[in-house]
């Protein structure tokens, strides 16, 4: 996948900005791992785990007439799994310490699997519409473009004494 390097940066940050994550994933609805950061935890048994009970999730919503499944929560003793939609073909799964502030998870993983889905369609769209994406398609317009270059100003350091004129 071309987006993998993209999807890896955002989940890095991600877990720069909530520290008290554990893991964060990336993965296809039907369990496939995209991107992962998941230090001591086997990525694809937690994106298999995350497609099954995304199924029933899924279907839980549906049934009580709560529309389109946006994220799933699970407590445990010692921490939270949660799992939010990115895009329509991924998933977003983080993992965090009990003491994790609940409601910036949910904020930093909404805005996380927001971008992460931005990602993974747009890759999906180049490739069913065989277009190149924004990523492969840099290269080529680089090359394309003449290299011109823009005289500099010379650099002043501030050192020198300031210039008087006398009427």
């Amino acid at each position: 996948m071309a987006a993998e390097p993209e999807i890896l940066d955002e989940l890095r940050r991600l877990r720069a900005r909530v520290p008290q994550l554990t893991g964060a994933l990336a993965a296809s609805v039907d369990g496939l791992v995209l991107a992962h950061d998941t230090p001591g935890v086997e990525p694809e048994s937690v994106a298999a785990l995350t497609a099954t009970a995304l199924g029933v999730a899924v279907r839980m919503a549906d049934v009580t007439g709560q529309g389109d499944l946006r994220e799933l929560l699970v407590r445990g003793v010692y921490g939270y799994v949660a799992t939010y939609a990115a895009g329509r073909t991924a998933v977003l799964t983080l993992l965090a310490q009990d003491r994790v502030n609940v409601g910036r998870l949910h904020l930093e993983g909404r805005r996380a699997g927001v971008r992460i889905g931005e990602l993974v369609d747009a890759e999906a769209t180049a490739r069913d519409t065989g277009k190149p994406t924004a990523r492969t398609a840099k290269p080529a317009a680089r090359a394309a473009a003449p290299r011109t270059r823009t005289p500099r100003a010379p650099r002043t350091t501030g050192t020198s004494a300031p210039t008087t004129t006398e009427s």
